[in-house]
């Protein structure tokens, strides 16, 4: 009982320490700081971050049987690794090549190779790739490159947590980490240029005309569907499909309630940092505002989720209700510096609402074995919170978000992100800016769902002719032994 106190009076002084920080970050930044005025709370809010990948680490620990927790546990580990090293040898270059063709920030001048095929027919605006800093850690000493490096490298192993812990029961440890290399080198790196980097999606509304381009302020698809749905094409090549008697069991129980609880309160204070700490934002947006957000979208989700539950199963289900603490902190994440507070409140209870539902449809209908729910936590809520800019963004804040309208826009002077429901005074985007976020979804899903698949089921394939050839091999070697 005295370990429980101590350990319990631990954990309060260190979150009420990181509360105090956060707070103290948000009073100190005024709303058009730039990365250069506050330097040293991007690097705190970037530490922050990481506290993202570990909180969902022991929520999927706490979620895990005693005999799966240890091999859970050391894929949050392995990602959070992978996430930091393959992003500083590769990634970087890929998502920030170039940097300083769209970033006036000390130490990224030279950043400005963005390779495109279409530069020759269209012009330039159309990056693909960057291809530029890569071995950033090699001899790099600016002080505002290495908080751009920080701050989305704690992005880039949060996305990575995802699928790795979906697929840790499923494979062994070489084929867990090949994911891991290919969606931190790859696919995270690719997505996050097109949306950050200065590639094609982040341009479509200063090219075509669609709005301010695909707006996702801090990963709600860039991150969190992207990790989603490389999940899903996972699932679908390594899975397996669940028999009648494995869906009609109830909803699965925690079993190690203190470890999720614990990873659920740390994922609301990384997410603080998250939405507060992006070195390269130069827009004019409330990070009072933001924060509020943030918080009412979580605990709509908690709350949706857990009424939804009392209904469906008489009782409040702790593991979904934890569950929908993030759903509704995923789906704010990409419009909660441009919508008011009410809009984050319906925006995180409606994520809330799709987690149940979604999880009944994969696992009901579709038979598919997601026992950490990525699909639906982060892939399903990923996606309705790119489209929810497109309804709800009122026009107040982004002024010359992604290079369009830095004096007015739509023809009023200082309009920035808008969406159907705008605010008195403020030109209504529509629709196009919600096709502009269909566009980065479409995109989206043909990279981390479609591109996944195929070169999962590739290696499947391959390794399956392997193992023909060589008999003395199980064909099951590519995955994890399955729990009694």
């Amino acid at each position: 009982m005295a370990r429980k106190v101590l350990w319990g009076s631990i954990v309060m002084a260190v979150t009420a320490q990181l509360l105090c920080t956060v707070v103290w970050a948000s009073d100190a930044v005024s709303p058009t700081a730039t990365a250069r005025d506050d330097l040293p709370l991007s690097f705190v809010a970037a530490c922050l971050v990481f506290l993202i990948p570990a909180g969902l680490t022991m929520l999927a620990v706490g979620a895990s049987q005693e005999t799966e927790a240890t091999t859970v546990a050391v894929a949050g580990l392995i990602a959070i690794a992978l996430g930091v090293v393959v992003y500083a040898l590769v990634g970087f270059g890929f998502q920030f090549g170039g940097l300083g063709l769209i970033s006036d920030l000390d130490g990224v001048q030279h950043l400005t190779a963005e390779w495109s095929p279409l530069d020759r027919v269209w012009g330039p605006g159309w990056g693909v790739i960057g291809l530029d800093g890569f071995m950033l850690l090699k001899d790099s000493s600016e002080g505002e490159l290495l908080a751009v490096y920080l701050y989305y490298a704690a992005l880039a192993a949060t996305g990575l947590s995802i699928p790795l812990l979906a697929m840790a029961r499923r494979l062994t440890f070489p084929p867990l980490l090949g994911l891991g290399l290919f969606f931190g080198a790859i696919v995270y790196p690719i997505f996050g240029n097109w949306v950050w980097g200065g590639g094609w999606l982040s341009q479509v509304g200063a090219k075509l005309g669609l709005g301010h381009g695909l707006v996702d302020f801090a990963g709600a698809g860039t991150v969190h569907a992207l990790g989603g749905f490389v999940s899903l094409a996972g699932i679908l090549v390594f899975g397996h499909r669940l028999e009648r008697r494995e869906q009609a069991a109830k909803p699965p129980p925690v079993h190690f309630p203190l470890m999720a609880s614990l990873g659920t309160f740390l994922l609301l204070l990384g997410w603080l940092g998250l939405v507060g700490g992006d070195p390269l934002l130069t827009g004019s947006v409330s990070y009072a505002q933001i924060l509020v957000n943030v918080l009412l979208a979580g605990c709509a989700g908690i709350l949706v989720t857990s009424v939804y539950m009392w209904f469906a199963t008489g009782g409040a289900d702790a593991l979904m209700v934890m569950r929908g603490a993030v759903s509704g902190l995923v789906a704010v994440s990409a419009s909660c510096a441009f919508v008011p507070p009410w809009a984050a409140l319906l925006i995180g209870g409606i994520a809330g609402l799709l987690l149940p539902l979604s999880i009944y449809l994969l696992e009901r209908r579709l038979r598919l074995d997601d026992p950490t729910a990525a699909v639906a936590m982060h892939g399903i809520s990923g996606l309705w919170g790119l489209l929810a800019v497109g309804i709800f963004a009122d026009g107040v804040s982004g002024r010359g978000w992604n290079g369009v309208g830095p004096s007015q826009h739509l023809g009023v002077a200082g309009q920035g992100v808008s969406g159907l429901l705008v605010q008195p005074g403020f030109q209504p985007d529509w629709p196009q800016q919600m096709y502009a976020q269909i566009l980065g979804v479409l995109g989206l899903l043909v990279l981390a769902l479609g591109f996944s698949w195929l070169v999962f089921g590739g290696l499947d394939s391959l390794a399956s002719r392997v193992t023909r050839a060589r008999p003395d091999v199980s064909s099951e070697a590519g995955r994890a032994p399955a729990e009694d």
